[in-house]
């Protein structure tokens, strides 16, 4: 990263923290990726303010104070590997890269996943593992996951998804309770789930099946 990128990178995280308590490692993990490289072109002059960006195939680009939010919710501390449900861009993912030994990450929409895998490659990230499938499945090949983290509106979490993570294990998604969406914290403690409703939010919801 450039310096100037740096510098504003560094702005960006400074920023959230100030609107949300940030742990280090997560005002670090925001200050240390690139955001221009995840927004589409004709939004660069965008990447580093607090707003949320239009992707392409109706999908969004977080607001980076979000992502943040989302990646001091998931308590990365003391975890190794996190499974994140919608890649979209792959931000949060490059985020959760910073914390997380390993991130896997699954993306419905075909031509997303790639673009995303494409600049984990350029950005020279390698700890993230992309997949193009329905999120809803999980991934069961690296399961179990210390952490597992929503970046789109569900209406119920299913159980395979709790199946997958371990015990301890905390899982942040952003649900739909009527005509809101609260992010939703569960944690696994044995055969129990534990849950704690933390604020509202406004995602894109987690549709079915894949789209090449």
């Amino acid at each position: 990263m450039d310096r100037i990128t740096a510098s504003k990178s560094k702005r960006l995280a400074d920023e959230c923290h100030k609107i949300f308590n940030l742990s280090d490692a997560v005002r670090d993990a925001i200050a240390k990726t690139n955001r221009e490289i995840f927004v589409p072109s004709g939004f660069a002059h965008s990447a580093y303010k607090l707003d949320a960006l239009p992707l392409g195939s109706s999908q969004w680009i977080s607001s980076p104070l979000t992502v943040a939010k989302m990646s001091e919710y998931i308590e990365a501390k003391n975890a190794d590997r996190v499974l994140e449900i919608g890649c979209g861009s792959g931000y949060q993912a490059a985020v959760l890269s910073h914390l997380f030994r390993g991130v896997f990450t699954i993306e419905r929409i075909e031509p997303l996943a790639l673009q995303a895998k494409q600049r984990f490659r350029d950005l020279g990230i390698h700890n993230i593992h992309t997949r193009t499938d329905d999120g809803q499945n999980g991934w069961i090949q690296y399961a179990p996951y210390d952490r597992i983290l929503f970046s789109a509106t569900a209406k119920e979490i299913p159980a395979k998804l709790f199946e997958q993570l371990s015990d301890g294990g905390v899982l942040v998604a952003p649900l739909q309770k009527e005509d809101k969406q609260v992010i939703t914290r569960f944690r696994k403690i044995g055969e129990n789930i534990l849950r704690e409703e933390l604020e509202e939010c406004d995602f894109v919801p987690v549709l079915d099946g894949v789209q090449k």
